[in-house]
């Protein structure tokens, strides 16, 4: 079997491919994808590319694998980045790993590599299930890495080629097993920025591109202006951290893009302010329709599944009822749907 795997220079894809050389696999070969901005943004923070690259190399050399390095940068550019300021400044919030998923680790790149792989095989936790001849995406045991919310548009000629050796994993077992095979980055920290951003900060990001504007922060109840912000593209509907503001907590509940306002509340009153009804599409179905409008959904990336009621609305938009109220749902976010264990499919708020 000949196998690509997407090495990150972190320790989940470092893991994933001792587990595939420990198989028997011999035919392997590693990718890393260039795809961090920090080249033009460099001064906004460290470059950690070059680091991941310098670990990639080693865990390669360790594992006698072979290592090819994909520069996306200018495809980044087009697809992700103007993507994710174009919603920031229509006032959404988008969700910019999903997308990098969608075009990049399994858009481009499966379209630009060797057609002779058999498997492509990376360290996302989440499984691939096959039954009937059709390819399910399973959650991980693992539920706060479960990464199937990221991968809920992947389609059944990808599953078909995917292989998620710690999928079945928990991050602590994947830990243990990467201090076991004495891998170079064993005690690498986990990233936890965004994909493209590294270790620049995501406001900085968003100044870059956007730059500042001065706007009020009104308490919704009462009208009165509270403070003052520099611009709603740095605010999401459901934020509590980062507003500055004293006799909290406070909530962002509501913008107002034309008169450039963020309207908040205080922790007892927010809540009047959730919803459990909203519009979705267009949204992907992994694998079909599903049979039943019982289901369970994630509107943020989180272990929390909600109970929910969908039906379809047409043009491929669906109408979902949460069973209970959340007071985070924001346009441009991502709902994805399960059965039990089964990522189903998703799409975007309305």
């Amino acid at each position: 079997m000949k196998i690509a795997i997407l090495l990150s220079g972190g320790v989940d894809s470092s893991v994933a491919l001792q587990l595939v050389k420990r198989e028997g696999h011999r035919d392997i070969t590693a990718f890393y994808l260039k795809i961090w901005l920090e080249d033009e943004l460099s001064y906004l923070g460290g470059c950690p590319w070059e680091e991941d690259l310098k670990y990639a190399r080693a865990v390669c050399a360790q594992a006698q694998v072979p290592l090819e390095v994909i520069s996306f940068q200018t495809e980044y550019q087009e697809r992700i980045v103007a993507h994710v300021v174009h919603e920031l400044k229509a006032g959404r919030t988008p969700s910019p790993d999903i997308l990098c998923n969608q075009q990049i680790k399994f858009g481009l790149f499966f379209e630009r590599m060797d057609p002779s792989f058999d498997k492509v095989v990376t360290g996302h936790y989440a499984q691939v299930e096959e039954r009937d001849s059709q390819h399910f995406l399973k959650r991980s045991p693992d539920p706060v890495k479960d990464q199937t919310y990221f991968l809920h548009s992947l389609n059944q000629q990808q599953l078909r080629r995917l292989w998620f050796p710690i999928g079945p994993l928990t991050k602590r077992q994947v830990r243990k097993l990467a201090q076991q095979f004495d891998l170079p980055n064993r005690d690498r920290k986990d990233s936890q920025g965004i994909c493209f951003l590294g270790k620049i900060k995501y406001p900085e990001f968003i100044r870059y591109h956007l730059g500042e504007r001065v706007g009020g922060v009104i308490e919704l109840e009462t009208g009165k202006k509270l403070a003052e912000h520099k611009g709603y593209w740095f605010y999401t509907v459901g934020q509590r951290k980062g507003l500055g503001l004293g006799g909290g907590p406070w909530y962002v509940v509501k913008k107002d893009i034309e008169a450039n306002r963020i309207y908040v509340s205080r922790s007892d009153s927010y809540l009047t302010h959730a919803r459990n009804t909203f519009t979705v599409g267009p949204v992907h179905w992994i694998a079909g329709e599903p049979k039943t409008s019982s289901l369970q959904a994630k509107v943020r990336h989180s272990p929390h599944l909600e109970d929910c009621e969908i039906r379809p609305r047409g043009s491929g938009r669906w109408e979902v009822t949460l069973r209970n109220k959340d007071q985070g749902i924001a346009a441009g976010q991502s709902a994805i749907f399960y059965d039990g264990d089964i990522c189903l499919g998703g799409g975007m708020i309305e």
